[in-house]
């Protein structure tokens, strides 16, 4: 039998495998405590500021405060944009049942607009359901209405808040604009941290230009909410507060800074005097004080109710303002181009003067056309049978075409491009709010970089001829014209247009007020030529042949004015029309730019009528907001 091997169990050696591994297991625990102790005394003692920061801040929202915009004055304090309060309709979703049935009971009560209603309801889900939503604005008989119903609407209620409000409405809407919401176009050149608490900014006129100025500054105020975003606590309402700085619980509040206020140049008896002149007809009115660039007044018509922005401008109405054929949000006093027609011979009349081409007393005979040499087109005068023999005055005061015809092709198109451009024809004028086109005065330069073609590059002698009356491609801004017309008044001496004034301080109630800037001007000018411009133009308002003494008959002050017609499309030279047969929108476009009193100018307007034809002269309008002038400013007696 074979011998067979036995193994016994080795307690020792056990033993020590067990002790090996517990002595492991220790040595490991002991590492993983201290790392444990370690990361406890990194995050509870290091780290203990931070951590204790991003805590609160989990716990504490920061609500936005929203600064009260700034008011707007007029030069003789009267308010033009300002701040009501009014009702706000509200909506809390987690309180609201059915939403559908409750706005269509609002709907039905009239509170907010059935279009709408899927917007509103987007709005409403697109917030968490214990926020309050903002459905519109309401006035005090709508609130009224709401609030005998309001155990009717479960969720919905009413809040107080401040809208911008304009009491002169489409009076000066152009020129003061409006507030609107923000857009994304906004957002990307706006402050949005200055925005987080204000849902509309300036989108036209001095609103938008002085927008920073008006907006102010935003606060804030801390309030600790849940893991939710309810708020526990808000220092608003919290009792315990003690001062601004520490209120309840510690938590910051930040008062908003308001906006300051702005004084504008802007005369309201004058705009309005403007706008009840100008009644349903479009064009517009500036006016402009020559000894310092102030606007008086700027008018464009047809205009609109900035209110409907600020309250909440229904689609359905925006499509209205916005599609109209007569265009009512266009700012025709900056943005309309016109061809001058003859407002522009006085200017070319000093052209003339100046650059020698023209002998003042000397006369030319005007049989009702004008040909270049050597070619049988004829050039019509407006009255077929011409003026006879005309002077310098005669052709500004008789409005000869015939004589500036003439008077065109002796400077040649780059003098007259030159001078014109003198008087900031062809050019901004700089003033201080949006929306400003240059115009055009032409030259071969500019038509050579104007059209493509080479055989359209070429300038024409029959492009200078037409040019001298104000008609081709010379197109001028009624803001263009009556700065123009505030140079001339001034004899050279140039101020740059503009609205703003001063401002006020809303907190200090200081008053800060501006002092105008004055351009180069124009220079080298005879004193005697002036003169003679000056003297024509008075003619055209006091001259039994002025082809504005119509309008200007009794009046208590001189007037030195010119009117100006200016056709919309081209007559064949044999051809003629009835005025009554062409389409109203075709007829002649009216002119008349002045300044007064004639001796010692203090205001300088003009007026532009979009194809007023023969029925709306623009001097009647003229003629209207320089009464309202003279009798704010108490001016009685004409001067000798």
């Amino acid at each position: 039998m074979s011998a067979r091997s036995h193994r016994f169990k080795d307690h020792w050696q056990e033993q020590r495998l067990f002790f090996s591994r517990v002595i492991a297991a220790g040595i490991v625990v002991v590492l993983l405590t201290g790392l444990l102790v370690a990361r406890l005394v990194q995050l509870q003692i290091v780290d203990y500021q931070r951590f204790s920061e991003l805590s609160r801040g989990n716990q504490i929202k920061i609500e936005p405060l929203a600064p009260t915009r700034g008011l707007i004055y007029d030069r003789n304090g009267l308010i033009i944009a300002e701040n009501r309060p009014t009702w706000q309709l509200v909506a809390v979703p987690e309180q609201i049942g059915d939403l559908d049935q409750v706005l269509v009971a609002l709907e039905n009560l009239e509170l907010i607009d059935p279009a709408d209603h899927p917007v509103l309801v987007d709005l409403v889900r697109s917030h968490r359901r214990f926020e309050r939503v903002t459905l519109g604005n309401l006035t005090e008989i709508e609130a009224a209405r709401f609030a005998v119903r309001r155990h009717l609407l479960q969720g919905i209620d009413i809040q107080e808040a401040l809208v911008r409000y304009y009491p002169f409405g489409e009076a000066a809407a152009h020129a003061v604009g409006y507030v609107g919401s923000i857009s994304t176009t906004d957002l990307e050149q706006i402050d949005r941290a200055n925005y987080a608490a204000t849902s509309q900014i300036g989108k036209t006129g001095v609103e938008r230009s002085y927008e920073s100025t008006l907006h102010g500054k935003a606060g804030y105020r801390q309030q600790v909410v849940n893991a939710q975003g309810r708020v526990l606590l808000d220092p608003a309402t919290d009792s315990t507060a003690v001062d601004d700085s520490a209120p309840a619980g510690g938590l910051e509040t930040r008062w908003p800074e308001p906006g300051n206020h702005v004084v504008l140049s802007l005369d309201m008896r004058l705009q309005i005097a403007a706008r009840e002149a100008m009644g349903d007809l479009r064009g517009a009115v500036i006016a402009i004080d020559p000894r310092n660039g102030d606007v008086l007044a700027l008018l464009s018509t047809p205009s609109f109710d900035p209110n409907l922005f600020t309250a909440g401008i229904s689609a359905v109405q925006f499509l209205e303002l916005n599609t109209s054929i007569d265009r009512p949000l266009f700012n025709r006093a900056l943005g309309g181009r016109y061809p001058p027609g003859s407002t522009i011979k006085p200017f070319l009349g000093l052209a003339g003067l100046y650059h020698e081409a023209v002998i003042p007393e000397e006369e030319h005979y005007c049989p009702g056309f004008f040909r270049l040499p050597g070619s049988s087109h004829r050039y019509r005068d407006w009255r077929p049978q011409g003026h006879g023999d005309v002077d310098l005055r005669d052709a500004i005061v008789q409005s000869c075409d015939v004589y500036f015809y003439r008077l065109a092709v002796a400077l040649e198109i780059d003098a007259i491009e030159q001078f014109l451009k003198a008087f900031g024809f062809g050019s901004r004028t700089g003033l201080d709010i949006f929306g400003e086109d240059p115009g055009i005065v032409p030259s071969r330069e500019w038509k050579r970089v104007r059209f493509s073609r080479r055989e359209d590059q070429v300038w024409f002698p029959g492009e200078t001829v037409i040019t001298g009356i104000g008609q081709g491609f010379t197109q001028v801004t009624p803001l263009q014209l009556a700065h123009a017309g505030a140079v001339l008044a001034a004899r050279g001496r140039d101020f740059r247009p503009r609205l703003l004034i001063g401002g006020e301080d809303a907190v200090t109630r200081e008053v800060e007020m501006f002092e105008p800037i004055e351009q180069a001007g124009i220079q080298g000018v005879d004193p005697e030529h002036w003169q003679i411009i000056h003297e024509a133009m008075v003619g055209v308002t006091t001259d039994p042949r002025g082809s504005g003494r119509g309008a200007m008959v009794g009046t208590a002050y001189a007037v030195a004015g010119k009117t100006g017609t200016a056709q919309v499309f081209s007559v064949g030279q044999d051809e003629e029309y009835e005025e009554e047969q062409v389409d109203e929108r075709l007829r002649d476009h009216r002119w008349f730019f002045a300044y007064a009193p004639a001796e010692a100018p203090t205001i300088a307007l003009s007026v532009v009528i979009e194809n007023g034809g023969s029925v709306a002269p623009a001097a009647p309008v003229a003629r209207a907001v320089l009464d309202a002038f003279f009798e704010s400013n108490e001016y009685v007696a004409r001067q000798p």
